[in-house]
């Protein structure tokens, strides 16, 4: 392909796992199955959490927020992983690209900001328990939904506008599943330093400040936890903490390593890292916030127990 032409491409072609032809099906009906699972688990705890007065809390508030982003994340990238698995021409428009690098971003982001949000609500419930009701109040609980909804939009816009605007003349194949920014940005034929310096800005902004806020605040968490009078007392009270931290260790762990890796591990190490937060981590999470809390299960029990009376019923 000419230079000319590779610059005015208006496709890329995706990898995905093209080295594991024998695979594919398999491969496909994987990601079909995770990728219904995790549709299944989300929308379910968005509808619990809206049906049952019981979960109408700012903590499932959130969760309902976090399960959304997750829906729109995986939605985001796995259709077109599944459409390509079946196709022998993997391909994804510009337009196309530019809208996946968009709402990943903004996606990502979302579940970034959630996850400080849920923490901070963790941390009000714990270390200053007789205001709680007064902070978390619902306007205040509302505003903090809106502005995790509206931060990362403008920076995503930016970021996919700019990373398209690049002459792409080294090559238009993109060796990863999806159009990520640093397999893309590979691939540009201009001066990307700018960009370069842009885009580790946002990451800062965007992945270690929220990572580190979450840690503080569960440095204090911990340190109220440890002055209470009991052991039972501290577990029952940290166990409303824990389906939190391992959301936030697996998310900041898989997305972490796959982000801040040098650039020599990108092409090799990318796509089993981020199949962990793409896939994995949105398949798991509504498991274990459903099957380590208690809330939840009971919500889940009454719905069945509900749907057998009116089976039952209309017999």
């Amino acid at each position: 392909m000419s230079k000319n032409n590779q610059t005015m491409a208006s496709e890329f072609i995706l990898l995905s796992f093209s080295n594991l032809s024998q695979l594919q099906i398999l491969l496909f009906i994987g990601f079909l199955l995770s990728y219904l699972t995790a549709l299944l688990g989300n929308f379910l705890i968005i509808f619990l959490t809206n049906m049952d007065s019981t979960l109408h809390s700012p903590m499932y508030f959130f969760l309902q927020t976090l399960s959304l982003a997750e829906v729109g994340f995986m939605s985001t990238i796995i259709p077109k992983l599944l459409v390509n698995l079946l196709s022998k021409k993997k391909t994804i428009s510009l337009l196309g690209c530019r809208a996946q690098i968009h709402f990943v971003f903004f996606f990502g982001s979302l579940e970034c900001f959630i996850l400080i949000v849920m923490a901070y609500d963790r941390f009000v419930a714990i270390c200053n328990p007789l205001h709680y009701k007064v902070i978390m109040n619902k306007k205040f609980c509302m505003l903090l939904v809106a502005a995790v909804w509206a931060a990362g939009f403008p920076i995503a816009t930016i970021e996919s506008t700019w990373l398209l605007s690049f002459p792409f003349c080294k090559s238009n194949v993109i060796s990863h599943f999806f159009c990520d920014v640093p397999p893309v940005l590979q691939l540009a034929c201009a001066d990307t330093s700018r960009f370069e310096v842009f885009s580790h800005i946002k990451d800062f902004i965007l992945f270690l400040c929220p990572f580190t806020l979450i840690v503080i605040s569960y440095v204090h968490i911990l340190s109220t936890i440890l002055r209470m009078p009991t052991v039972e007392v501290r577990w029952k009270t940290f166990s409303t903490c824990f389906s939190h931290i391992i959301v936030v260790t697996l998310f900041y762990g898989s997305a972490g390593l796959s982000h801040f890796q040098p650039r020599a591990y990108h092409s090799g190490n990318r796509h089993l890292l981020s199949l962990s937060y793409v896939v994995f981590t949105p398949m798991l999470n509504p498991f274990i916030y459903s099957l380590r809390n208690k809330e939840m299960r009971e919500a889940l029990s009454k719905l069945s127990r509900k749907k057998i009376c009116c089976h039952s019923y209309a017999v």
